[in-house]
Formats: structure tokens, C-alpha cells, sequence
């Protein structure tokens, strides 16, 4: 191992400093592990921890320790770090508490924080506030208290595991499912060495077949891409439980986006760009990284399911219900295959019911099996609760275990034994059925999960590795077939607004230009904009609606929301109709909107852009129009988002039928409502500073040819003197304010 956590993570030297019942624990676990290294207990007055001989400080030590665990109180610690990275340490795990994470104001722990990155310079350090580390390759723990894991056996890998929780990391220690843990690290406060970072420096280790990642916040963007470009490199893969899904807290916003897409959308549009599989809970977290263990990403979502019963046949059917992973019917040739090992008796299906016609007739099983699995599936399931040991036999359940092991080695087949409960799956059958290259999964929603996780990281790695996030990368280019976005030119503001520093995303510096003004920014970019004008009185309305063209779009300015507020009125057919309209509509807002009609729409789309602090620009994509938060239809990309990614979001909605020709109606102008999307996904990487949110609502996407129109357009920006001072001599043809 390399790097610069190579010496912290695989020490061949351990100091072990403070004489408290934490230290002494950890000697006496490095000791009861069996560890090769030098072990280095330091106390300014004892002579021996736990039995070793103890030093009376870190400079009386033999030679620098390639890592140390620092068990005194908060305010030695720094000096202990200091004088560590004097003797040129690998590194050190910081134990101690009541640093930046303390709450209210502890400016003590805020200084101490600092005053400890500042000791450490370049020598790594775990934490403040941590269990640290334990290896289970070598031996090595850093870890203060008691852990329910083994040392893995010469030649054996497991997965490497990071939490920012120490009490779920004791937990995940305790696991009775099989699963070898190669390494267990806690994250702490990552006042100095990031998560990203730690991941890093383990996946770099032979012995680490997969990673697992419990996270709370992500410590940088830039590293966790790096991190998944190298996992990729490898062939390493990561499955991730992300805190935060039940967040309620919105950012105060007047848009529709915010309400779709909040921190933790984000976050999983994050994960999802990164090839990162994510699951919601510790079991699934545990069986996932289970299952990329054994068999490492799958090629696809397609499984198959044997049992002896058709209750759990119809469990395991039903636990794909709105899934990605799924049951695919039999084909005819691999039906028939099936049918000539089984009696005339067994409808054969996926999944299969085999009845108990076969039970404990290994050939027949080994037949049956080698049938079933020789369909090309991406994971095989044989669903086999076993018995209690206390009370019953298992010795029939083994010649299943053996011909579904034959049956998978002669057709080289993934495969995976579930018991529907997981105390159906005892400890020791587990870690047997890995050692056959089966995964030994405890429950049936579980073994669904990993089987998407994994599905999904296969499927990643198959596409090329996304550019970074926040247009770091230069921004996305539409790539119109032909029209206006040919080519699309800067935003006239950005090199303005770039030259002042970013402002808040709220209070006084926030500014929300009308439909209008923004329709003019978006016209002038090349956006597909209805032609539209603003007026101020009844009659200059019905003036402009005859110069457009009935019929026409009447709105009244200044409003947010207009069909829940009654400030639109539509397919107005006559100038009659329009000064009737304005005259309604004038007292409502700022001012009036005409804009010609928008015909033949086939669905309504939302496009929206937010601005979030940690990742950027933030794009929605859903069902658009006025049922947008009650149908809460909508995926969220990061950006840039290229052409196929958009198409795949679009084609994951439950809008898409419709866009699709659903029962008989005309196809929508698929390859338009892309365009406009990449436009408006431009638009606002060229101007991430500029924007504090976009709400394109609706995107009226029309029948094929037809193209697709930004009917509505709500913008909310940074504050700015004069925004739209440089429109003023564009043509209202494009929708533009004069």
C-alpha cells in the first residue's frame, strides 16, 4: 500500500498513548489479535500497559511509529501530535472529543480543532472525535473498546467499511452474516484526513474486495470523484448508506424545483454520476457489499428464483414489484429445458415452485439446477431456509446446497442461496457458502437490494466515467440537430457577474425578474422562448395579440404561480377576448404578458435549476404543469448532463408513455425537448453564479417535429444593478422586452 495513509492503515509499528481504560484497550486488542508489530504503550509514569513495556513519552520511543493512537484529553492532544510528527509518525487516530463538533459556542473546541490540524502539517490524523481504525488483514487495531469481527486468514480478502458514526461502526463489528471485514475505520470529524481520502488509501490494498461507505456529509466532491475513477481502475465496488433521505427542511424558495430537489437529491444524484450504489438501510448496507464480494458487479438486472414452495415463489415474484431488478418469463427452449428434469406434475416459471417431488435426491436436484441456471441470468436465487440446530436436522438440507453448487459451477452462473429469514442463515453456513462462491443472503427485500446495488454499478461501469460536476469540465453543448442552438452564445451578464464574488442565495441580494425579463434572457441564449411582449394597458394587450396572431397567452406580471393565483388566462381567440382578460388580470401584478399559444402539446415537462453549495447547479427534470408537487414525478442530475444521461432520466419518468405515443396519441418531439434541456442546462452553467434558481414549468413538448417551448419561466437570481439594461434593443419577435 502507497500513499500517504499507507504507514497509518498497515502499520508494522503501533504507539498507543494515555495510560486510561481506552488506551489499555487498545493494547489489549492489537494483543489479542495476535498482532506481528511493534507495540509501544507511552505514559509519563507507568512502566508497563496491559503487560507491554510502556515509554515515558513519544521521544523516548525506539524509531517514528508508522501509527499511534492518541488516547488523552482534548487539550494535551495537540501537543501529543506535535511531538509525533516530530519523531516523523505515519500517523495518528485522535480519540479524544470536544472539538468543532461540540454545539453552542465552544470557541475552546473550535481553537482546539484548529491548533490540531496546525500540530499535525503533513502527518496524517484520524478524527478528533473517533474510534479510529481496525485492520483485520494484519491485526492491527487503533480501536478503544471491545469488537465482535475476526482476522481474516492468510490469502482471504474482505471489504473495507468507513462510518462517520463510531457506534454503528462497534455494530457493524458484531454482523453475523459472513461477511469478511478486511477494514473498519471511523471518520470522526475529519478535521484534517477526509473520507474521500481514507477510501482512497484502502482500496489501494489487494486484500479489499469492495467498499462500503456509511456517509453523513461528504468532506469533498473532488475526492469522492477521484475516488470513484480509481475504484473503476480497480474494479472495486462501492456501496454507499447516505444519512439524511427523511431531511424536511427546504431552503425558502418561490419555485417549484426546491421542492423536488433537496440536499439529499442531490446527494444521490451525486452517488449515482459517481457509479456508487446506494442503499437505506444497515442490513441491505451489509448484504450488498455481501454479494459485490463474492461476485463483484452484475452484468444486469435479470434474475431467476428456485424453491420448493409456491408461497415463497410468490413472495419472492412480489419483491420485485416497481423494481429495476426483475424475474424475466422463460423462453421457450430454456421452459423446455427445465420441463424434461421435472414430472409432468410442476409448472415451470420464473421464479420456479419445483415442489418437493425432488427434495433430497441430489441428482435430480443437481439436474433441476443446472437447467434453471443455464438461462444466462445475471444473479440465481435457490430460496433455502435451514432449520435450528437446537432442536431439528439440517443434514437434508445439504445435498440442495451441493447440487445448486454444481449445477452454478457447471454453467459458470452467479448464484446466491436467501433465506427469507435471516436467523434462518446461521453464522457458520454463511461463511461455508461464501467459500463455495455463494452468497448466503438473510432476507428476501435485502437480497433484492443488493441485487440492484450491484446491478447498478455494473451498469455504471459499462458507460464512460462522467465529466466532473459543476462544469469544472466546460459546460455541456447541446448539439441541436439544426435551429437556433446551433450555436449558443455566452450569456451577455456572466463575464459581469462573474467578477463579483458570489453572493448569498437569500435575503436582499436575491432578485426575481418577471416572466418577461426572463424570457428575454433565455430567448437571447437560443432557447426555443414563445414569441411574447409586455404591455401595460388593455388595449396595447389586444394591439399585440393581433400583431402575434391568435390565439394568445395573457399573463399578469409579477406573480409567482399564476394558475394557482388565476393570473393566466388561455387560447384567447380575438382582440374582444384579450381586453376582457387584461382588464381582469391588470390588478393582479406588475404589468401584462401577451405570448402567442403554444399548439399542439403532448405532456408537460418541469425543468428546473437550483443552486446547491456543495454540488452546483442541480437539475429537475419531472412532470410538469400544475400538478407538479402532488405527482412528485422527477428525477435530479447534476451538471454537466449529456445527451443520453437527459434521454434516460426523460425515459425513467412515469410521464414518459405519455411523450412515447401512449395508446394511440402522437409521439412528442423527443429529440426537441432534449435540445431545449441541454440549453437550458447550459444556460445555466455558463451563469451558476447568476442563478439561484430556474423554474421552467411548463416545458411544452409537442408532437414530433413540432418541437418543444418554454411556456413559463420563473427566475430567481443573485442581486445585480440594471440586469437587463443590455436587451433593449432586441427584437420582440423572440419574446424579448423592449
Amino acid at each position: 500500500m502507497s500513499g500517504r495513509l499507507g504507514r497509518l492503515l498497515r502499520p508494522k509499528s503501533i504507539a498507543v498513548v494515555g495510560g486510561g481504560a481506552f488506551a489499555t484497550n487498545v493494547v489489549e486488542q492489537c494483543l489479542k489479535m495476535g498482532y506481528a508489530g511493534d507495540l509501544w504503550p507511552v505514559h509519563p509514569t507507568k512502566n508497563e500497559i496491559a503487560g507491554v513495556r510502556a515509554y515515558r513519552s513519544v521521544g523516548e520511543l525506539p524509531y517514528a511509529p508508522d501509527a499511534s493512537f492518541i488516547g488523552v484529553n482534548r487539550r494535551l492532544t495537540p501537543e501529543i501530535v506535535a511531538s509525533l510528527r516530530k519523531r516523523n509518525a505515519g500517523g495518528a487516530v485522535c480519540f479524544a472529543a470536544g472539538f468543532l463538533e461540540t454545539k453552542g459556542d465552544d470557541a475552546e473546541g473550535a481553537a482546539l480543532q484548529t491548533a490540531l490540524v496546525e500540530a499535525a502539517g503533513e502527518m496524517p490524523i484520524i478524527g478528533p472525535n473517533c474510534y479510529g481504525l481496525i485492520n483485520y488483514a494484519d491485526g492491527a487495531l487503533l480501536w478503544p473498546d471491545q469488537h465482535g469481527g475476526r482476522r481474516l486468514e492468510p490469502g482471504q480478502r474482505g471489504v473495507a467499511i468507513i462510518t462517520q458514526s463510531s457506534n454503528i461502526a462497534c455494530n457493524l463489528t458484531m454482523q453475523r452474516r459472513g461477511l469478511p471485514i478486511a477494514y473498519l475505520m471511523t471518520a470522526g470529524n475529519q478535521a484534517q484526513t477526509g473520507l474521500s481520502e481514507m477510501a482512497l488509501g484502502l482500496i489501494e490494498d489487494a486484500r479489499v474486495s469492495a467498499l462500503g461507505l456509511h456517509i453523513e456529509g461528504f468532506d469533498s466532491v473532488a475526492g469522492f470523484e477521484r475516488l470513484a475513477a480509481r475504484a473503476r481502475e480497480l474494479r472495486k465496488p462501492i456501496v454507499a448508506m447516505k444519512a439524511g433521505r427523511s431531511e424536511q427542511a427546504r431552503a425558502a424558495t418561490v419555485s417549484h424545483t426546491a421542492s423536488l430537489a433537496g440536499s439529499d437529491a442531490s446527494s444521490g444524484a451525486f452517488l449515482k454520476r459517481l457509479g456508487i450504489a446506494r442503499v437505506d438501510t444497515i442490513p441491505s448496507f451489509l448484504e450488498a457489499l455481501k454479494l459485490l464480494h463474492v461476485t463483484g458487479p452484475l452484468a444486469g438486472y435479470t434474475l431467476s428464483s428456485m424453491s420448493c414452495s409456491g408461497g415463497e415463489a410468490s413472495v419472492m415474484a412480489d419483491s420485485a414489484e416497481g423494481r429495476r431488478a426483475r424475474f424475466p418469463a422463460l423462453s421457450a427452449e430454456h421452459r423446455a429445458r427445465i420441463k424434461e428434469t421435472l414430472g409432468p406434475l410442476v409448472a415451470v416459471a420464473n421464479p420456479l415452485d419445483y415442489n418437493t417431488f425432488i427434495w433430497n435426491n441430489e441428482p435430480a436436484l443437481t439436474a433441476t439446477f443446472s437447467a434453471f441456471v443455464s438461462g444466462g441470468l445475471d444473479l440465481n436465487m435457490l430460496v433455502l431456509d435451514f432449520p435450528r440446530s437446537d432442536r431439528c436436522s439440517d443434514k437434508d438440507w445439504w445435498p440442495t446446497v451441493r447440487a445448486f453448487e454444481a449445477a452454478l459451477k457447471a454453467n459458470g452462473a452467479k448464484g446466491a442461496i436467501v433465506a427469507s429469514m435471516g436467523e434462518n442463515m446461521p453464522e457458520e453456513y454463511a461463511a461455508d457458502l461464501i467459500a463455495r462462491g455463494i452468497v448466503p443472503f438473510m432476507g428476501i427485500a435485502e437480497a433484492m437490494d443488493a441485487a440492484e446495488a450491484a446491478a447498478f454499478v455494473g451498469e455504471r461501469w459499462q458507460r464512460p466515467c462522467s465529466p466532473p460536476i459543476g462544469g469544472r469540465g466546460g459546460p455541456a453543448k447541446p448539439g441541436r440537430r439544426g435551429g437556433a442552438c446551433d450555436t449558443l452564445p455566452n450569456f451577455p451578464l456572466s463575464a459581469a457577474l462573474r467578477a463579483a464574488p458570489l453572493p448569498p442565495m437569500g435575503g436582499e441580494d436575491r432578485r426575481e425578474p418577471s416572466e418577461a425579463e426572463a424570457k428575454s434572457l433565455l430567448a437571447a441564449y437560443g432557447l426555443p422562448v414563445p414569441p411574447g411582449r409586455k404591455v401595460s394597458t388593455p388595449d396595447e394587450a389586444a394591439g399585440v395579440a393581433s400583431e402575434l396572431g391568435f390565439p394568445v397567452a395573457l399573463k399578469a406580471l409579477g406573480v409567482a404561480h399564476k394558475s394557482e393565483h388565476g393570473a393566466v388566462r388561455l387560447d384567447l381567440a380575438s382582440a374582444a377576448e384579450v381586453e376582457v382578460a387584461a382588464r381582469d388580470l391588470l390588478p393582479l401584478g406588475s404589468g401584462l404578458y401577451v405570448e402567442a399559444m403554444v399548439a399542439g402539446g403532448v405532456a408537460e415537462l418541469i425543468v428546473g435549476l437550483t443552486r446547491d453549495p456543495l454540488f452546483g447547479p442541480v437539475m429537475t427534470l419531472g412532470s410538469g404543469g400544475v400538478l407538479v408537487e402532488l405527482l412528485q414525478d422527477s428525477v435530479t442530475l447534476l451538471l454537466p448532463a449529456g445527451r443520453e444521461e437527459i434521454e434516460a432520466a426523460l425515459r425513467g419518468l412515469k410521464l414518459f408513455p405519455l411523450l412515447d405515443g401512449y395508446r394511440g396519441r402522437p409521439k412528442a418531439d423527443l429529440e426537441a425537448a432534449i435540445d431545449a434541456i441541454l440549453g437550458i442546462a447550459s444556460f445555466a452553467l455558463e451563469n451558476a453564479e447568476a442563478i439561484v434558481e430556474l423554474d421552467i414549468n411548463p416545458l411544452i413538448v409537442c408532437r414530433q417535429g413540432k418541437g418543444a417551448w418554454i411556456a413559463d419561466a420563473l427566475l430567481v437570481c443573485s442581486g445585480f444593478p440594471s440586469p437587463f439594461a443590455r436587451f433593449a434593443g432586441i427584437s420582440p419577435s423572440r419574446g424579448e422586452e423592449k
